[in-house]
């Protein structure tokens, strides 16, 4: 075990304890914070962070059962370890707060050599959540924007397996045209330079525009807004995240391709649909992806496709028009098409370029 340092808050309404406490602590490098009960402890929690707590079990305002309790039930405390203040004879009491979901417990009277065991352990327990904490936040980001990670934390309680929700949102599919092609013919390292630049470009517009970005296929993408997070402008935001990578990205990525020599530029097709669909994380212990799943999905897809015989680039599903919330003079009925797996036709609307 290594040794850490650590900011420990003891609660104990017994004085000369405190005081033994908070010397041992402090003469192992820790930063002890000490206070005389339990309502003492949960305003400290308020007001400033810690890593450990040592919390005494009879107090005589708020026991160490209630505020433990507390700390417990709160998702920004919860992962905090608490280690329970107890007599030898006290196996009753151990047992109730283990139940409750204290980490350890210290006897009484302490040993100065069990509490630098006792709050190592949970230091240790500290670091590893973090590095937990950090690993599941940059899985998050290479999806999510930046600016709901953090929402994406909370809702998931920093767990990566999170089961299936049912939401409605926009799905965007987007397909590189006449890459095929250019791939077959260039070298493999200038290839995946001219992909890797292409995703970046159009995958900071999903993101730019509040989408996440379910996966790369390919030359294409597959994106969602208004999952994982509900958005009540899911389809303005796809709309505005479509027109900026056609009229926007793909003509400045088209002019590094003619600067650099590389060649003429290439056309895309983006498609759009909103609907109910199923959001979540899957896959197995050892590889999870984040996917969106349903019709709406698949009939994305699907309109996608249908640009390679439309004249507009992007093309959007009545759905999609229904559910924007700002009125727009840029969209224009394209016609009335049949889509396999569905019984009726779907309106479609094409994007007019700036």
């Amino acid at each position: 075990m290594t040794d850490l340092s650590g900011r420990i808050l003891v609660v104990d309404d017994d004085p000369l304890n405190r005081h033994m406490l908070g010397r041992s602590l402090t003469r192992d490098g820790h930063e002890a914070v000490v206070v005389g009960g339990g309502t003492e402890c949960l305003t400290a929690l308020e007001e400033s962070s810690f890593d450990v707590v040592l919390l005494d079990i009879m107090m005589p305002d708020l026991d160490g059962f209630e505020v433990l309790s507390r700390i417990k039930a709160s998702p920004e405390l919860r992962h905090m370890p608490v280690i329970m203040i107890s007599g030898l004879e006290d196996t009753e009491s151990v047992v109730r707060c283990i139940e409750l979901g204290a980490d350890d417990f210290l006897p009484k009277p302490f040993d100065p050599v069990i509490l630098r065991a006792r709050v190592n352990a949970g230091l240790d327990r500290v670091a590893l959540h973090r590095l937990e904490d950090e690993r599941v936040r940059g899985t998050f980001a290479r999806f999510l924007p930046e600016t709901v990670v953090d929402e994406a934390m909370a809702r998931s309680g920093g767990d990566l397996r999170l089961g299936g929700e049912r939401l409605v949102g926009t799905v965007m599919f987007t397909d590189l045209r006449g890459f095929t092609t250019f791939a077959e013919r260039t070298d493999a390292e200038s290839v995946i330079d001219v992909l890797n630049r292409y995703l970046a470009e159009m995958g900071d517009a999903v993101l730019d525009h509040g989408g996440t970005l379910v996966g790369y296929l390919g030359d294409g993408i597959l994106a969602a807004f208004g999952a994982p997070i509900p958005m009540d402008d899911h389809a303005d935001r796809a709309v505005d995240a479509a027109r900026e990578m056609a009229d926007v990205r793909l003509p400045e990525f088209n002019r590094w391709l003619t600067s650099e020599g590389i060649c003429d530029g290439f056309r895309m097709g983006i498609g759009l649909n909103s609907g109910p669909l199923m959001s979540g994380n899957v896959g197995s212990e050892r590889r999870l992806e984040y996917t969106v799943i349903g019709d709406t999905v698949n009939t994305a897809s699907r309109i996608e496709g249908l640009t390679k015989e439309a004249s507009f680039p992007v093309l959007v599903a009545e759905e999609t028009r229904a559910a924007l919330r700002a009125e727009r003079d840029d969209l224009v009925f394209v016609d009335e098409f049949d889509i396999r797996g569905r019984q009726s036709r779907i309106k479609l609307w094409g994007i007019v370029s700036g």
